[in-house]
């Protein structure tokens, strides 16, 4: 079974490898309706069973497809975390009023009367004082309606958290693409900040989109060639080591003892199961190392995400 940790000062105990609904929603390919579900049935028999999610993913479609999936499920056997404030690539709203049929929407679709963890996602797309003032005293409310229980936000660039965390509290925040073998700045920036306010730290893209696979990067991969060029030498090396690169990234990001939990996506049930057999092999620290080595050039180095003045 795969560990736990406690998610800050919450009550809830994550699994160190989380399942990520986003597939279940298209966003990378054609996906079947069976296979979708089956992955879900996997994740769960396997103790994945922190399950992520947001509107959206697919426009709505991952939370459906995962309400349908965890309809025979018991509610006490699994922990849901679901987003509001993006609803398409260019479409925000963090208006209160949004909140509130965001959340009813949410647990519409997902057959349940609570979600465990509520997350403003993508927040460096808008003026962030928004989340401030009107966004988190919205999802306040409606946790005291006992419909969500938990509050957070999410986004990628490191500032975001200090910013919102500095004017208020909230429970847990989730980063993506910042604690993986390329880029620690989650780890080495926000980590211990969120520790000492007793704030739980979640971690999302161990693969950081494929970058640390032996997949064909994606064509919007922002990230500089450098970076992908330094990806692909290790890959290489992993390779000649008799290692895939996904193995050592996906051990990685999940051992660090302060971050909670580490989501990864797939609609391919036997990826979840492969991914599973791999926390039960020890970290190699020497190829592990050795590829810090290879990376050490362009460690840390990211892109821009949303507006300029919150990066």
């Amino acid at each position: 079974m795969i560990p736990t940790r406690k998610l800050g000062k919450t009550d809830l105990h994550l699994p160190i490898l989380s399942f990520g609904a986003s597939s279940l929603g298209q966003e990378f390919r054609a996906v079947k309706l069976d296979e979708a579900i089956d992955a879900v049935k996997v994740a769960l028999d396997l103790g994945i069973n922190f399950i992520d999610t947001s509107p959206f993913y697919g426009r709505g479609m991952s939370e459906v497809l995962l309400g349908i999936a965890l309809r025979d499920v018991p509610r006490d056997s699994y922990t849901l975390c679901t987003k509001l404030g993006r609803y398409d690539l260019p479409h925000f709203d963090f208006s209160a009023k949004r909140v509130a049929e965001s959340v009813d929407v949410s647990l519409h679709r997902l057959g349940t009367d609570h979600i465990d963890i509520m997350l403003c996602h993508d927040i460096e797309f808008v003026p962030m004082q928004q989340i401030v003032d009107e966004t988190i005293p919205a999802l306040r409310k409606i946790q005291q309606q006992g419909k969500v229980r938990y509050i957070g936000v999410s986004g990628y660039p490191q500032k975001i958290f200090r910013f919102i965390l500095e004017q208020t509290s909230l429970d847990c925040v989730l980063s993506y693409n910042q604690y993986t073998l390329q880029n620690r700045r989650f780890a080495e920036e926000t980590v211990p900040y969120l520790k000492e306010k007793g704030v739980g730290a979640m971690n999302a893209g161990p693969f950081s989109a494929r970058l640390l696979t032996n997949a064909p990067l994606p064509a919007w991969l922002k990230e500089p060639e450098d970076v992908k060029q330094a990806a692909r030498d290790a890959a290489k090396f992993c390779e000649q080591q008799g290692v895939d690169i996904a193995q050592l990234a996906l051990q990685f990001s999940c051992s660090h003892p302060d971050i909670t939990t580490t989501i990864a996506g797939s609609a391919n049930p036997d990826n979840i199961r492969k991914w599973s057999s791999w926390l039960e092999k020890p970290l190699d620290q020497q190829l592990l190392a050795d590829v810090t080595k290879i990376f050490q050039p362009v460690l840390n180095i990211g892109h821009k995400e949303g507006l300029p003045e919150n990066n």
